[in-house]
């Protein structure tokens, strides 16, 4: 039996509001599309948590088994300053102001993004496509629906229909907006005269003579609208039903809105099947943000340099402070929440350590109740995260396998009286669920190697103190290092094993 089989996902569906059953439109395959960076800037960490989260789902389907095909797309043309069809083009702003051409902005920015999803071991998707290089496909599409009489053309820029789109199906369907409030709050308008109402979207813009980039179509030089990227990629890659797209809850509406209207208007169906979108990163209960001063960059992070910082963190440490929640969820950002992350990750990655260092014995005095706990443990890990990939009641199993590690280590739990079969299927999966679900990787620094020589100095003068029956010393270096965070544990045949608390 597959494992996908034997532990359902069940997720939440932004489209029903409700926890679904994942099935997927083609047996043991995922297709996934989220929608990924406009390059026109640094990445900071709201946007990271967004990639950080179908980097788990992905991760997760491909270890049950799944093949996964997930399209990132890179957003280079088409996104303006507001989302009223107004302003420059982000990216040609950024390449006026810094006095670039356009594809050097996006090389930069792009190569940026790159290198912090590397830094959080967030792995690169199956297929990353840009919008510039899907012109003629957007065009394609734009015409198709001006022929469905869901677009109609004005001086040059193509808008759609949403009115129109509207009497034969939803428009709002997935963010629950009401139409007629939306015409009714809808703002005034310079270009107001070209659209029939202001609620409608473009699929192609005019490019005026100052534009920097632009190309031909059958209505002009201009370029691609927003929203129409999404859907020519995503269906190009995937088809005109697949199985899920996702971004931030900030791409809901109208982004994602548009998006669904303009596939089923395109192709008569409804494109997804589920949407996921990931919650926001707070800090003081205050959405992050750069006019607040309260947005960080992963360097910043890293460095320490931003003043709402006491010191920095680790990309792993990051990371797990992320995980620490459910995607859904929003997360506050603090530094006493990254410092408990810090050390809830050093927990874990060197319970990982330990039990690479196990080596079983073979069974002599097998434990029914030492094994069906082990055994309970590891079909826990895969129900949690089976259940809307919940990443924070994964973690939190993960440390009762840890305690069970450091036991095995120390001879409270010998490991000859676990079953081959059990201890094997317990290491696989704790080591499968940090490295390649969680993707919580072993950062070997050399303050690490540092700290764990020092420790190993301490714990071998405590030995010493305990075999010269210095108990006077030997309680000071244990109170000493718990007082620091260092906890010491006393095993069996006086083997003593630490942890950070």
């Amino acid at each position: 039996m597959k494992l996908y089989e034997q532990y359902p996902v069940s997720l939440s569906n932004s489209l029903s509001g409700k926890k679904e059953l994942f099935k997927p439109i083609i047996p043991g395959f995922v297709g996934m599309y989220v929608c990924g960076p406009t390059v026109y800037n640094n990445v900071h960490l709201g946007n990271t948590r967004t990639f950080l989260t179908f980097d788990i789902i992905s991760r997760y389907f491909r270890f049950l088994g799944y093949k996964v095909r997930y399209v990132r797309n890179i957003t280079d043309v088409g996104h303006l300053e507001n989302d009223d069809d107004q302003g420059e083009d982000k990216i040609g702003k950024k390449a006026r102001l810094e006095q670039l051409e356009p594809m050097e902005v996006v090389k930069k920015y792009t190569e940026d993004f790159h290198s912090v999803m590397r830094q959080f071991n967030i792995l690169p998707p199956s297929i990353e496509p840009t919008a510039t290089g899907h012109i003629v496909e957007q065009i394609e599409i734009t015409k198709k629906l001006l022929d469905l009489g869901l677009a109609y053309e004005v001086n040059g820029s193509v808008y759609f229909d949403v009115k129109k789109y509207h009497q034969s199906h939803s428009y709002g369907i997935l963010s629950g907006r009401n139409i007629e409030e939306l015409i009714e709050s809808g703002r005034d308008l310079d270009s107001q005269d070209e659209k029939r109402d202001k609620i409608d979207f473009a699929l192609w813009k005019k490019a005026s003579p100052s534009h920097i980039m632009r190309w031909p179509s059958p209505w002009g030089d201009g370029f691609p609208g927003w929203h129409i990227e999404c859907t020519v990629m995503s269906t190009k890659y995937l088809g005109e039903q697949f199985d899920i797209h996702g971004g931030g809850m900030d791409l809901k509406f109208p982004h994602h809105e548009c998006e669904i209207a303009q596939g089923t208007g395109a192709n008569g169906k409804a494109p997804v099947h589920y949407w996921i979108h990931s919650n926001m990163l707070t800090v003081n209960g205050q959405k992050m943000s750069k006019s607040l001063g309260n947005s960080f960059l992963p360097s910043e992070l890293f460095s320490g340099s931003h003043p709402m910082l006491q010191r920095g963190y680790t990309p792993m440490a990051v990371r797990f402070f992320m995980l620490q929640s459910h995607y859904s969820s929003t997360l506050d950002f603090s530094n006493e929440a990254l410092q408990a992350a810090e050390k809830g990750y050093k927990k874990l990655s060197s319970a990982l350590k330990t039990l690479r260092e196990l080596s079983h014995p073979g069974t002599s005095m097998p434990d029914p109740s030492a094994n069906e706990s082990l055994e309970s443990l590891v079909q826990t890990c895969y129900k949690e995260m089976s259940d809307d990939f919940n990443t924070a009641k994964t973690l939190a199993v993960l440390f009762e396998m840890a305690s069970r590690i450091n036991d095995m280590k120390s001879g409270n739990l010998p490991l000859s009286s676990l079953e081959v079969e059990n201890f094997n299927s317990f290491a696989n999966a704790y080591t499968g669920f940090m490295e390649n679900v969680l993707g919580l990787k072993e950062e070997s620094g050399s303050d690490e190697k540092l700290l764990d020589g020092t420790i190993g100095v301490l714990i071998g003068l405590r030995k010493k103190a305990r075999a010269d029956r210095n108990f006077a010393l030997s309680d000071k270096i244990r109170d000493e290092l718990k007082s620091i965070g260092i906890q010491l544990k006393d095993g069996k045949d006086g083997e003593i094993t630490w942890s950070a608390e």
